[in-house]
Formats: C-alpha cells, sequence, structure tokens
C-alpha cells in the first residue's frame, strides 16, 4: 500500500528544469544583481525549493512568480510588474536622451550660425583692405610686447 503512494509523490515533483526556468527569470535575495539560478546562498536553495514546490503542487510559472512578487517586491524579478511603471522604466531614458540629442543639436546649430553671422558682418561691411587689414596686424603684433 505504500508504494502506490511514493510513486504518485515523486510524480508530481517538479523537474529541474522547470524550476531553473522559473529560477532563471528571479534575481537573489541577498546577493545583489545575482539570478536566482545561479546562487548557491541558503536563502537562493530555499526559494528554489518553494518554486519546486509551488510547480509541483500545480500552479504556473507567471502564478510562481507573482507570488514572490507579491511577498517581496519587485527587486525580485528585476523589471516593474504594473505595466505603467515598466512602459515608463524603458520610455524616459529614451526620452531624456532624444532631448539632450535635440539640445545639442540645436546648441552647435546657433554656435555655428553665430560664427558664420560674424564673418558676414566682417565682409558686408566692407572689404579689409590691404592697410586695414594691416594695421590690425601691427596693432595686435604691439599689443604681444
Amino acid at each position: 500500500m505504500l508504494l502506490p503512494f511514493v510513486i504518485t509523490a515523486q510524480g508530481n515533483r517538479a523537474s529541474d528544469t522547470e524550476v531553473i526556468a522559473v529560477a532563471e527569470r528571479m534575481y537573489c535575495p541577498v546577493c545583489e544583481n545575482i539570478p536566482l539560478d545561479e546562487c548557491q546562498t541558503t536563502a537562493c536553495l530555499e526559494w528554489k525549493d518553494e518554486i519546486a514546490a509551488q510547480l509541483a503542487a500545480g500552479r504556473t510559472p507567471q502564478d510562481v512568480i507573482d507570488s514572490f512578487v507579491a511577498r517581496f517586491g519587485d527587486h525580485v524579478v528585476g523589471v516593474p510588474q504594473d505595466p505603467l511603471i515598466r512602459a515608463l522604466t524603458f520610455v524616459l531614458p529614451a526620452l531624456a536622451t532624444l532631448l539632450a540629442l535635440g539640445a545639442g543639436l540645436l546648441t552647435f546649430r546657433r554656435f555655428a550660425d553665430s560664427k558664420k553671422l560674424s564673418l558676414e558682418r566682417e565682409t558686408v561691411s566692407g572689404e579689409l583692405s590691404d592697410a586695414s587689414y594691416r594695421e590690425r596686424l601691427e596693432s595686435d603684433v604691439r599689443s604681444l610686447r
């Protein structure tokens, strides 16, 4: 009578592949930025056992992850679970980058236009004659002495 019970209990056990598939989507609660499937701390081993137990109980991988997120927070998966917050974490840095590039481009254009205008003013106000050029050159040399 005991033999059928043991066989049934072993049949409900989640495979290591299933546990690893869930664990690689989560992070260690103790170590920083270490995936759960790679970490060997006591806490991670306990979490992997709990994942196996939940999978064996018939829960889906997403249900298992959701239960951990509900108990320990979004840092368990490394990405916010709320769709709005998740979208903002990807959209805001992209918008900030585009704004910075736009501001830089605008600044360089204004700088280039100001140089172009100053050169145009000199030529529009009258062609520099040789005498005026020589006079400016001599005054610059005198100021250096």
